[in-house]
């Protein structure tokens, strides 16, 4: 096999004005994290902005944690936007892209993390919410990612957010999201093939049990105070993840460090699969 070009090979610098923390690894470089107003997205959206890139804070209905985002990004001395577009519904790539081409001219980096889960057993899982966790988790991603493929720029990164229930029966009862993101792995393998020739690298980065606001009912609720306890006792590390956990791990493919690392579904659940 050829050896890409020098060009190819490392990531581009993006528009030549620099925007974001000046000197920060991913300075001038654009960044778009879907579903990033909340949760592990705005820990990814916050983490690429300390490191310089200019972050698209997408939101499906909650603009002021969107903007929140933005605020705390800008407040650390980052640069960021927000545009909003619900997923899963008719036309949502091209209303995404719309709203993006409105403020930037080019991305470097895609993080697709917006995604939605269900707690509902195999039994009682009917086909509204099937279809709606596919189109959420698995559609949406594939088409963002394909129309977002002439904006992204050669050496630029995408990273999908996947779970570690793809690759495990950790919780039977989420048996549908788990097979969403079986899908996403896939889409992720494959696509490292598609895109490798430009030099855009493409890794699925997949969580365990998270402390998150979405997570925080069952896990800090009074009607299961043994879930914490639960979840931690899941991890080699004997503790419950963080959104700076995963974001940490995001960065690190984001980077130049990460350029020589494609198609892989990196297990960030803190050995709970061990």
């Amino acid at each position: 096999m050829g050896a890409l070009s020098e060009k190819t090979a490392e990531p581009t610098s993006g528009p030549a004005s620099r925007t974001g923390l000046s000197g920060g690894r991913l300075t001038g470089r654009t960044a778009l994290v879907t579903g990033g107003s909340r949760g592990i997205g705005r820990g990814i959206a916050e983490r690429l902005g300390r490191d310089g890139a200019r972050v698209a804070v997408h939101y499906g209905s909650n603009e002021a944690a969107a903007k929140e985002t933005v605020a705390a990004i800008e407040g650390a001395g980052g640069s960021a936007f927000a545009i909003g577009a619900e997923l899963g519904v008719p036309g949502d790539a091209a209303a995404l892209w719309e709203a993006f081409d409105a403020h930037a001219d080019g991305l470097d980096i895609l993080v697709n993390n917006a995604g939605i889960g269900t707690s509902h057993p195999f039994a009682d899982t009917d086909e509204a919410e099937y279809d709606r966790l596919f189109a959420v988790n698995a559609k949406a991603p594939f088409f963002v990612t394909r129309l977002g493929t002439a904006r992204l720029r050669d050496g630029g990164r995408v990273i999908n957010i996947s779970s570690g229930a793809s690759h495990a029966a950790m919780l039977p009862d989420i048996m549908t999201y788990a097979m969403t993101k079986g899908a996403l792995d896939v889409f992720t393998r494959n696509l490292s093939k598609v895109l490798g020739p430009r030099g855009i690298t493409v890794n699925a980065v997949a969580p365990g049990i998270v402390d998150t606001d979405v997570n925080a009912a069952w896990l800090r609720g009074e009607e299961n105070k043994d879930a914490w306890a639960g979840a931690a006792a899941m991890s080699a590390l004997g503790r419950v993840g963080t959104a700076q956990d995963i974001a940490d791990v995001v960065a690190f493919l984001a980077s130049p460090d990460g350029r020589w690392v494609t198609g892989q579904w990196i297990d960030a659940t803190g050995g709970s699969l061990a």
